[in-house]
């Protein structure tokens, strides 16, 4: 199994765990926590190899479906013993926007595609899934969330790996990874942000 397959994994399967517990949120069934699991497990890197002209993972490999499940089925079962399930959702998803950019930008980096796609494919990979979850549950994406950094922090993590290549695979995957999640924490319990558009009345 290579790297970019592991982290193909674990970024389903922690975004599986936020997709179900936004079910768990909204009192769904046992196949609606299937349901978000696998769209917010398996949204972003569907996109991603729809991009790059891929057959998408998920059916190149069905094993990836099996985790998404298996995330559903763990927390249908366990999500009641939570205290708190928004607050788990956004740092499982801080976890997982790590993860999912590193195996985007370093799949579009191994394909030996231009840096304007590597930093895309980092974006799409790390912010679609959540999107798709968010959307669909009728919620503010956590994308768009006024006050918080999201696409930023991906982008930074896709720089990061953009520009370490001679320190290694694994070592600038780790760095993209954790530098996306770095940024993402410190917006979460720091309230790290940019600057917002607001709106001035026009010159007379």
């Amino acid at each position: 199994m290579t790297l970019l397959s592991l982290l193909d994994y674990a970024a389903v399967l922690v975004f599986a765990l936020t997709g179900a517990l936004v079910a768990s949120r909204a009192q769904l069934d046992l196949i609606g926590f299937g349901f978000f699991a696998c769209l917010t497990g398996l949204g972003g890197g569907t996109l991603r190899d729809l991009l790059l002209d891929r057959t998408p993972i998920w059916i190149e490999n069905p094993t990836y479906l099996a985790v998404a499940s298996v995330a559903a089925l763990l927390v249908f079962f366990t999500a009641h013993l939570i205290e708190s399930r928004y607050r788990a959702i956004l740092w499982l998803d801080a976890a997982a926007l790590g993860v999912a950019v590193a195996a985007g930008a370093g799949l579009a980096q191994s394909l030996d595609l231009p840096a304007t796609i590597v930093l895309v494919m980092g974006v799409a990979t790390g912010c679609a899934g959540g999107l798709m979850r968010d959307v669909v549950a009728n919620e503010v994406p956590l994308v768009l969330k006024q006050g918080e950094l999201y696409v930023t922090c991906a982008l930074a993590g896709s720089v990061a790996l953009l520009f370490a290549p001679q320190v290694g695979v694994i070592t600038a995957s780790i760095l993209c990874a954790g530098v996306t999640f770095a940024l993402r924490a410190g917006s979460l319990m720091f309230g790290w942000s940019l600057p917002t558009y607001k709106p001035r009345p026009p010159r007379q």
